[in-house]
């Protein structure tokens, strides 16, 4: 990675001095684990979970109690070509939803019983359109990603990250592009409904933005800036701040793991502290997880965003908590042991 004495130097210099796990941690649950009242490795991936808390937290015994679904909402310019069936206002319209209490995501926090912050990221002043110049300068692009890693102030155990943004999964499909090579084709799936004609122009706006910022693709910041979105950004430093802050995080769906993706590219064991909710019914999250070589919580065919995904593996991820602290040895129990 290069340096330019810019403001991405900053989050490069971050990401060469990111903590990592504590395994000392991970012994202790392991060492809980097998006193506990049921039979070795029953409780498959959920165990695996708790080890993973662990390792992140750095807690032996791990739990969740303040669990948080950041929800970031971002305007793009690439809407003006046509590729989506839903107009950019629309994105302003579901923040209000969510303030309302009105959307999915409001009703699974409320059955998990998650908190749920919104962050508008100036929807009013769109990104520029990718297809005829970079979506954002890097001093913004800069301070879009330091504005989310003030989003998790407050204080949270376990982060979920979610977005909404009309045009995203364009942004997402683009940056795929950029990562891991192919063409539109590979990558972009219908989004929020985009068929026929609207498929065709959102596949030519990929193919045309990858061919504008070719030349500039080869740094991972470079293609958030260019190919990105607010949304993505203020992602990725949340991402970041998390990790930093010894807070395990569970990724959405195509958009928010294109924010985790960036990193990825930057630094593979950057994003080591984060659980993927879900595989995505859009066609490119399958793919882009096999690159990132993570293996999703949940299958749902789920395509909605919002964090939709990720809180519904927040429920599993604080039950496989719960279980591990609540559930008895087979001292404490008085039951027969296997050994």
């Amino acid at each position: 990675m290069s340096t330019s004495g810019l403001p991405f130097d900053d989050f490069r210099e971050l990401i060469r001095n990111l903590p990592g796990p504590n395994e000392d941690a991970v012994a202790q649950v392991k060492a809980r684990e097998a006193q506990l009242t049921k039979p070795a490795g029953s409780l498959g991936r959920m165990e695996e979970l708790v080890e993973w808390l662990a390792r992140w937290s750095g807690l032996g015994k791990p739990q969740v109690t303040r669990p948080l679904v950041a929800v970031f909402a971002g305007n793009h310019g690439v809407t003006a070509q046509n590729i989506t069936p839903y107009p950019a206002s629309v994105t302003a319209q579901m923040v209000e939803n969510f303030a309302a209490g009105g959307a999915a995501i409001n009703q699974i926090c409320i059955a998990y019983d998650l908190g749920l912050k919104v962050f508008d990221l100036a929807l009013e002043y769109p990104t520029a359109d990718i297809t005829v110049d970079a979506a954002m300068d890097e001093r913004s692009c800069a301070a879009t990603m330091a504005f989310g890693m003030e989003s998790i102030a407050g204080g949270t155990d376990l982060l979920c990250v979610g977005e909404m943004g009309i045009g995203n999964t364009t942004i997402a499909a683009a940056i795929a592009c950029a990562l891991y090579g192919g063409t539109a084709e590979d990558w972009a799936g219908p989004g929020t409904g985009s068929t026929g004609e609207l498929m065709d122009r959102k596949l030519a706006a990929i193919n045309k933005a990858i061919a504008l910022h070719q030349d500039h693709l080869k740094d991972p910041l470079e293609v958030l800036r260019r190919l990105g979105g607010r949304e993505i950004a203020a992602m990725a430093g949340a991402i970041l701040a998390a990790r930093m802050e010894k807070i395990p995080v569970i990724i959405d769906g195509f958009v928010a793991s294109s924010a985790a993706a960036i990193l990825h590219a930057l630094d593979a064991s950057a994003i080591d502290h984060c659980m993927f909710g879900h595989v995505s019914a859009e066609p490119g999250h399958r793919r882009m997880l096999e690159k990132l070589g993570k293996k999703p919580l949940l299958e749902m065919e789920m395509r909605l965003g919002e964090g939709t995904g990720a809180a519904l593996a927040a429920g599993i991820v604080k039950a496989a908590a719960l279980s591990h602290a609540g559930m008895a040895t087979f001292e404490q129990a008085g039951v027969t042991s296997s050994n």
